[in-house]
């Protein structure tokens, strides 16, 4: 039976990035705007929270240990154990109004994020790719907000969302090299009422997009085609990840922060949400090999 029930009750300004650590059994999700990482345990309690210098994006965590972060001028390392943030790249410099934005990790242990306009307006975003080896290399460009990357099972197809274009693309993974070809529609918004944001892909290769400003969850078959909506308590939801020891919950992330200057009426909006019953399950998100 489906079930719905608030996992975090404290409001988040931009909440995203939710993520289930299978190894440690822990959930971490980011504040873009806090800015701040946070980590609990399956019960909400054992609470931590890293404050960091710039906006953030995403993030991922290291094989090596602590995470690696997208902030707003590039990627950086995060030590779990002091705190201590250091830049590895600056993705974009120079240019004032883009930030990095929503990442994830390849199958073979790369971080893919995108970067997005600030002021939702131009097509100045660009997909980047942080390889082990700390080299950072461009993917596409020409993208206004930069959202919901995530990979099918084998690892051999990219969705990639520009919120602002109202589209889920697909793109032709090589998981030799990282390198991406033949992008192309994969869902569009164009009809609905909200637009693409965070995603993922469960393990029978459908993808779970949060339909931001509208408040649901959207679930695609692998030729992107609508097999179920499931409505959200609120309005602003952002992001989701599969977790839990089943991978069988799914954890949704929103947004307090006002949208479009009107302040959001749902008392909830920012919390985080536990969705027990869809009868799925996801699959794992690698760590990053560098």
């Amino acid at each position: 039976m489906l079930r719905i029930e608030t996992f975090v009750a404290e409001r988040d300004s931009l909440g995203e990035g939710p993520l289930w650590d299978p190894a440690e059994e822990r959930f971490y999700w980011i504040d873009s705007y806090g800015p701040a990482l946070h980590r609990c345990d399956l019960k909400g309690g054992d609470r931590r929270t890293w404050s960091l210098p710039e906006p953030i994006g995403s993030f991922a965590l290291r094989e090596k240990g602590g995470a690696v972060l997208a902030l707003r001028s590039g990627f950086h390392f995060l030590d779990l154990d002091s705190g201590a943030v250091t830049r590895i790249v600056e993705t974009q410099p120079g240019e004032l109004r883009p930030r990095l934005n929503d990442g994830k990790v390849d199958r073979q242990g790369r971080f893919l994020a995108g970067s997005m306009d600030f002021q939702e307006a131009d097509p100045i975003g660009k997909l980047f790719r942080l390889d082990p080896d700390l080299s950072c290399h461009v993917l596409d460009e020409g993208i206004i907000c930069s959202n919901g990357p995530c990979f099918s099972p084998d690892g051999r197809t990219l969705y990639f969302a520009d919120s602002s274009a109202a589209a889920i693309y697909a793109y032709d993974y090589d998981t030799a090299s990282g390198a991406v070809r033949s992008r192309r529609l994969f869902a569009s918004f164009e009809a609905r009422q909200g637009f693409p944001d965070g995603a993922t892909v469960d393990s029978e290769g459908f993808l779970w997009s949060v339909e931001v400003y509208a408040g649901r969850l959207v679930r695609f078959d692998p030729e992107g085609v609508v097999d179920r909506v499931v409505g959200l308590p609120v309005f602003s939801t952002t992001s989701i990840t599969f977790g839990g020891p089943n991978l069988d919950i799914a954890f949704v992330t929103s947004m307090a922060r006002p949208h479009d200057g009107v302040r959001h009426k749902e008392r909830e909006a920012g919390m985080v949400f536990a969705v027990h019953g869809l009868g799925v399950t996801g699959l794992p998100e690698p760590r990053f090999a560098g």
